[in-house]
């Protein structure tokens, strides 16, 4: 009988695996893999998304779009928040604990040759992204799906993920994340983003820097796919706040929807809306608007955990994953906007890999005098800046020592940020925990929020 322990067991085995962010720059062994799986990634239709911030809220919006639509949908998305099963979603929902450890029972065996194949030849065996991507295509395939979304891991033209070819390549906002290894230009991280636009696919855009945005026109026109960019044919026409979130009126590239509720905050989820919409139209056909009804239906259900999500009230408490300067500060925005704190205390902790300055200096900029107190902390994750070396980086950017807490445990931290944020007299006061998604993960389980 399937248990816990075998879904942790398989996580573990997986694990123990070159890890998330030692990506392999290859296909080859992930082609290797379908052709002896019986190609489950030609299984069914893709929509491929990549970008550097918005993707999962924008693969969320999309499947749900999907479903109103009565189609059955896999959803392939990273990281996971507490379980590794929900990488990869059935209709909606993680995959069952019994089939996850079923299919991967399954597909072991030709993992192994691959590997064996790859020691071979002196190279790296199957790393953990690219076992989970095989087992997210072969999970889809034995449903079967309907359709599926399928979220890159990092860029586009090496990644896991590219070994499906999109029937609609869609490509959220870029910005600067990842410079080390996709470039430290949005033209060059463009380009490596540009790779999952195919032959028979179709372009959907969020509005973009311009050299981003040139590299992905010209890959289209070189691809000969149809392309529309939000801003030129496709966009928010307008948007007010609203209870829950927000009203949202979108002008598609087939039709025009007003009065959407979007259940979540922020200018930029009204836009990861309208790319939504658009990649929606794309995929039925692009010449007929959507029933407004049926995307009324499917946008009321959305949720994207972690993403300025309320674990609690009286303090409220907001997680937010936003991990690079970019989505600092769009997430700053719908804050200001959609909540109403005299002050809010901020919980942050960083990655290694990540630009801890840049995010600071943002979370500074944007957050102004409504942030009147940091707490510099670190999830349990092996990659963590220490929070005393997060603490010192902010006194370097005038923080200012009185605003300024040090906590090695999360828990800890937590504990100081509701005493902080309580001792506001007129009860308005928040508490934020941002800056990577491994501590927003730690901090939904610690306060008891366990499902994603």
């Amino acid at each position: 009988m399937t248990d816990e322990f075998s879904v942790e067991s398989v996580y573990a085995e997986l694990l123990g695996r070159a890890p998330e962010n030692k990506m392999e720059p290859r296909l080859a062994p992930l082609r290797r893999a379908m052709d002896i799986l019986g190609e489950p990634n030609k299984a069914f239709p893709i929509i491929h998304i990549t970008g550097t911030n918005g993707k999962t809220s924008t693969a969320r919006m999309i499947e749900a779009g999907l479903r109103a639509h009565g189609l059955s949908t896999g959803r392939y998305t990273s990281p996971h928040l507490s379980k590794v099963t929900e990488r990869i979603s059935i209709d909606g929902e993680p995959v069952s604990d019994e089939t996850f450890v079923r299919i991967w029972d399954e597909i072991r065996p030709y993992l192994d040759i691959v590997d064996g194949e790859l020691a071979a030849e002196g190279q790296p065996r199957l790393t953990y992204f690219e076992c989970l991507t095989i087992l997210g295509f072969a999970v889809f395939a034995d449903q079967p799906v309907n359709v599926a979304v399928i979220e890159v891991g990092l860029g586009g033209i090496t990644d896991a993920t590219n070994v499906g070819d999109g029937q609609v390549a869609v490509v959220t906002p870029i910005s600067l994340d990842h410079t080390d290894l996709l470039g430290d230009t949005t033209e060059d991280i463009a380009y490596e983003k540009a790779g999952i636009i195919k032959p028979g696919g179709f372009l959907i855009s969020a509005a973009q820097p311009v050299d981003a945005a040139q590299v992905l026109l010209e890959k289209a026109k070189e691809a000969d796919v149809p392309f529309r960019f939000e801003g030129v044919e496709f966009g928010v026409e307008s948007r007010t706040v609203a209870v829950g979130g927000q009203m949202v009126t979108v002008q598609g590239i087939a039709g025009r929807y007003e009065d959407l509720l979007v259940p979540l905050h922020g200018a930029h989820q009204a836009e990861n809306a309208a790319v939504a919409i658009a990649a929606l139209e794309a995929f039925f056909g692009a010449e007929k608007p959507l029933d407004a009804e049926v995307l009324q239906e499917a946008f009321a259900s959305v949720t994207s955990p972690g993403r300025l999500e309320v674990l609690r009230t009286a303090p409220t408490v907001i997680v937010d994953a936003a991990h690079n300067p970019e989505g600092i500060r769009v997430s700053a925005e719908a804050i200001h906007e959609a909540f109403n704190f005299s002050k809010l205390v901020v919980v942050v902790g960083v990655l290694k890999e990540k630009d801890a300055e840049e995010i600071l200096r943002q979370l500074k900029e944007s957050l102004g005098d409504l942030a009147a107190e940091y707490c510099f902390t670190q999830s349990n994750s092996p990659r963590a800046v220490p929070a005393e070396d997060l603490g010192e980086l902010a006194l370097d950017l005038g923080f200012g020592e009185d605003n300024i807490h040090v906590a090695d445990k999360l828990d800890d931290a937590l504990e100081w940020a509701v005493e902080r944020a309580e001792s506001n007299e007129d009860l308005a006061g928040g508490i934020l925990v941002t800056g990577s998604i491994t501590l927003v993960a730690e901090a939904r389980i610690l306060l008891g929020k366990t499902e994603a």
